[in-house]
């Protein structure tokens, strides 16, 4: 099997990685791809935001099938022109993956079906946001969130009305996310802990992918801005076999089954935000593709072919089980450059990565290198993932930072708390 993975960053090394040692895999390629993909697989220059330039890479290069990485490319209905062509992809269509690309939507879609959320108010001005803000009836804090993509930073949790209102002012009127942020969605703060839960669904069957905890704060202790993803551990300890089956039977299957019955079958990775609330688990969001950087704590557990498990869901042939894992924790641990997640400085050297990589138990993806003049530089907000496993969470949390201790660029910042909530539970 020749398989074209779409993307350039830490999600899209992890899935080549586990691709590329999988003997049914022949061939991997990847589009743009990073430095670090170019170690274990094909680098191919193609945009992922020109779903015609990705066809014609499956066309010249006879890939038979194609894996999306991240959201953009589905939102611009890639896996709607491959199907029209006859290629296999995995991946939704554009009106599935509006699950991910309009806040709106999917807030809308699980109020329908019954799916447990926040409160919510969709405001389509800022007049009608600043009314809902003064109205007073979601309290305080309040959850503001762009309607469109906006690269996981469209979220702002406000303390008080005035910085509620400064918020809409940033998105709706000085544009802080573009296009993103002319709809907001305001939601009622969940009280509780946050983790993810992952699927693969083919339109009818699904495959349970187990569960991880992102740490979205760039700061230890969880303060400061959102980011993409500081890092994060796989198991969440706090999903439990009990949990599981409420996200399975009260999130889940609604979803999948809301889906079909309104005519967009879901097909791919379904990415399952949750807030573990006093009353049970509840949707913070959806993603409709594997997260950055949970995949780089779930792939490694995966104890079998995930070219088996994706060719079986672009081909409506999953089985009805989950897939199976190592027991073993892993924990992933996000050098980003200064600024993040504002303004960076790229092209500040790096070095030591293969030291890391050394270290028994660790890995190390790429996401935001190049090289530059026969030096591998930085290329932007989150530049490297070093993940550790080992018989325990300690464990695989000391191997993690005792790999990324090893790796410097100028500016390198990192959270020093990442998997410490797997150690309280």
């Amino acid at each position: 099997m020749r398989v074209l993975v779409v993307g350039g960053g830490a999600r899209e090394h992890a899935i080549v990685w586990k691709l590329a040692g999988e003997r049914a895999v022949t061939d991997v390629l990847c589009a743009p791809g990073n430095p670090g993909i170019a170690e274990v697989a094909r680098c191919v220059p193609a945009d992922p935001a020109r779903p015609s330039a990705l066809l014609e890479v499956v066309r010249r290069e006879q890939v038979d099938l194609t894996v999306v990485g991240p959201e953009l490319p589905l939102s611009m209905g890639l896996a709607d022109l491959f199907a029209a062509e006859g290629h296999a992809i995995v991946g939704p269509t554009k009106a599935a993956a509006a699950l991910e690309w309009s806040k709106a939507f999917a807030k809308a879609f699980m109020d329908r079906h019954r799916v447990p959320t926040a409160r919510f108010e969709v405001c389509g001005s800022p007049d009608a946001a600043q009314a809902a803000i003064a109205s007073g009836k979601f309290g305080y804090p309040l959850v503001l969130k762009a309607d469109g993509l906006a690269a996981g930073k469209g979220v702002v949790i406000a303390d008080d009305q005035a910085s509620a209102a400064d918020a809409v002012r940033s998105a709706m009127a000085e544009r802080r996310f573009g296009a993103a942020g002319d709809r907001l969605v305001l939601e009622e703060f969940l009280v509780g802990e946050e983790a993810s839960y992952f699927v693969l669904a083919d339109g009818t069957a699904f495959v349970p992918l187990g569960s991880a905890q992102d740490h979205k704060r760039i700061f230890d202790g969880d303060r400061g801005p959102n980011t993409g993803g500081m890092g994060a551990f796989a198991p969440a300890p706090r999903l439990t076999r009990e949990v599981e089956r409420r996200v399975l039977d009260e999130i889940v299957r609604p979803v999948l089954d809301g889906m079909a019955r309104e005519g967009t079958p879901f097909r791919g990775f379904l990415y399952v935000g949750l807030m573990l609330t006093p009353d049970g688990p509840k949707v913070v969001e959806f993603n409709v593709r594997f997260g950055d950087p949970e995949a780089q704590v779930v792939l490694p557990r995966l104890d079998e072919d995930l070219s088996w498990l994706l060719g079986a869901t672009a081909t409506g042939a999953l089985p009805s089980r989950p897939a199976r894992f190592r027991a073993e924790p892993h924990v992933g641990v996000v050098l980003a450059s200064a600024g993040y997640p504002e303004t960076v400085e790229a092209g500040k050297a790096i070095g030591g990565i293969q030291a890391a990589a050394r270290v028994p138990g660790a890995l190390v993806f790429h996401a935001g290198t190049r090289q530059q003049d026969g030096q591998l530089v930085t290329a932007g907000g989150r530049v490297l993932t070093v993940v550790g496993r080992g018989a325990s969470y300690q464990e695989a949390i000391d191997v993690a930072y005792r790999a990324a201790a090893h790796i410097r660029f100028e500016g390198m910042q990192f959270r020093s708390d990442i998997g410490q909530k797997a150690l309280n539970t």
